[in-house]
């Protein structure tokens, strides 16, 4: 009997000591995962001696890592070849080729049920990963254009995310910060130094489709909701969508609406397209084209799951429509997302004129070069510098990829930047950096295409730079720098 029970208790000391070390284990890996800050100066490092960073780049580790710290959601781009990014008739196949690769790995996780999202129009889906032998397998198969963690978030202090260009303001504005003209409407003083008000001898925008991703539009401000048509604004169209899911919970669906609830996304429309009327406020590049605003992120820069999403939504839903020619983007990301990098390819194969900000309005960013998607070839990027002069302004970005130059920040001792609408009914306010710049930069763009409505994109976009400060030649900061309106359009 007391053998029995010595055996009994050797068994059991075994089996505590092999569950111990099974602990012990797990701990051990737990705690040789990289840490969040360990993944973000890979990022860090990676930005400032390339001017990028790649999730292709790095090693299966770094992957996981980053994986374990955003709820376990990969995205994987797929395809018949490396720029295989639409959707064709193999695509299911391929689609369902992989899933049945990661349910043979994940079996023991999730009993086949890994799939959260498939993208409608390009080859991507969102899966949930909890072995990282799983990237291993995917990373092995010549069917994955690439793999990415869907919602690891680069900033991780809540103050600076809660910061990144929101803002429900309104302001006064300085008499000398603006120009009345006819009926009644006020000109930002940057739109005389791009000749703006003189191109609108010659072309308002009527006919063209602006459309801007973004925050949304406020429901407060009547001017660019119920009275867009009002004063010498009129026969035009204001629409309104929503792709932004606002939810820290990665399976919801639930779009969260087309209104701004940040205010960053009114004031882009505003300069764009605002209607000229006599209720003395101001008026925007483009008072006769058409809007449509796209709710896609909570604020300036595309950082989570949600957003990463709602963005790509966003530039397919547009590149299908063919009224719209001009996508302004003030928004952006430190470094590249290739779930967003497919929707703008997607948009701009379809005749897509996509203007991006070189730079966020956010002090916090400004160490970083030109961000993502100004970066792309596909995009037009732009960034904003003081009056008369070529100086980036407080929060702007320049570098080797910046295609034209907005002034957009006064240097007459007041530091004021462009007076737009409020979020607040009938009230104004001030905006500026790269944001104000690329959506002036898109209501010249349809004050070019209005005038000229059978030329392509390549044929605007010539104009353009040939009404430019540095054209023929290209500054190496500043591109082709600030565009002359009334050039573009005689």
């Amino acid at each position: 009997m007391k053998k029995h029970i010595l055996s009994l208790g050797i068994i059991l000391a075994m089996f505590s000591c092999s569950h111990n070390e099974s602990i012990e284990e797990s701990n051990i890996q737990q705690e040789e995962l990289l840490t969040k800050k360990e993944i973000n100066d890979i990022i860090k490092r990676s930005i400032e001696s390339s001017g990028d960073f790649l999730w292709s780049d790095q090693d299966v580790h770094t992957i996981y890592s980053a994986l374990k710290h955003g709820n376990d959601i990969l995205t994987v781009g797929y395809g018949s070849t490396k720029d295989n990014f639409e959707r064709s008739p193999t695509s299911e196949t391929i689609k369902q080729d992989i899933l049945t690769l990661i349910n043979s790995t994940e079996k023991a996780f999730s009993k086949g049920k890994n799939e959260i999202y498939a993208d409608d129009n390009i080859n991507v889906i969102d899966v949930k990963i909890n072995n990282q032998e799983t990237l291993t397998a995917l990373l092995n198969d010549s069917s994955v254009r690439y793999i990415e963690p869907a919602d690891y978030s680069f900033f991780e202090n809540e103050q600076v995310r809660s910061s990144k260009g929101c803002g429900y303001r309104q302001q006064n504005l300085s008499s000398s910060d603006y120009r009345t003209v006819a009926p009644g409407a006020r000109v930002p003083w940057s739109f005389d130094l791009h000749k703006i008000p003189q191109a609108w001898n010659h072309s308002t925008g009527a006919g063209i489709t602006i459309a801007v991703i973004d925050t949304g539009l406020s429901p407060q401000q009547k001017w660019m909701n119920q009275y867009f048509n009002d004063g010498y604004s009129n026969g035009r169209t204001v629409q309104k969508y929503g792709t932004f899911v606002d939810s820290w919970w990665p399976w919801s669906n639930n779009y969260d609406g087309v209104n701004d609830k940040c205010g960053h996304g009114t004031s882009m429309a505003s300069v764009a397209t605002a209607p000229r009327n006599n209720n003395n406020l101001p008026v925007g590049v483009a008072y006769n084209a058409n809007l449509v605003s796209y709710r896609a992120v909570e604020n300036v820069i595309i950082d989570d799951y949600h957003e990463k999403r709602g963005v790509a939504e966003a530039l397919t839903a547009l590149g299908k429509r063919s009224d719209v020619k001009v996508i302004s983007m003030s928004i952006g990301s430190p470094f590249s997302i290739s779930r967003v990098k497919d929707a703008v390819k997607y948009a701009y194969n379809r005749g897509k004129m996509i203007i991006a900000a070189g730079g966020t309005s956010t002090t916090f960013t400004t160490w970083f070069g030109v961000i993502f998607p100004a970066s792309m070839n596909e995009t037009v990027a732009v960034t904003g510098i003081k009056e008369g002069v070529y100086d980036n302004c407080d929060t702007c970005h320049s570098g080797s990829k910046i295609d034209f130059t907005i002034q957009m920040q006064r240097t007459n001792g007041t530091d004021n930047k462009v007076p737009v609408l409020s979020y607040y009914n009938g009230k104004s306010d001030y905006e500026g950096g790269s944001s104000i710049a690329t959506a002036t930069t898109a209501g010249i763009a349809a004050l070019v295409w209005s005038k000229h409505p059978s030329w392509s994109r390549a044929q605007v976009l010539q104009k353009m730079k040939q009404s430019s400060d540095y054209y023929p030649s290209k500054n190496s900061e500043y591109g082709h720098g600030n565009i002359n309106a009334l050039k573009a359009v005689q």
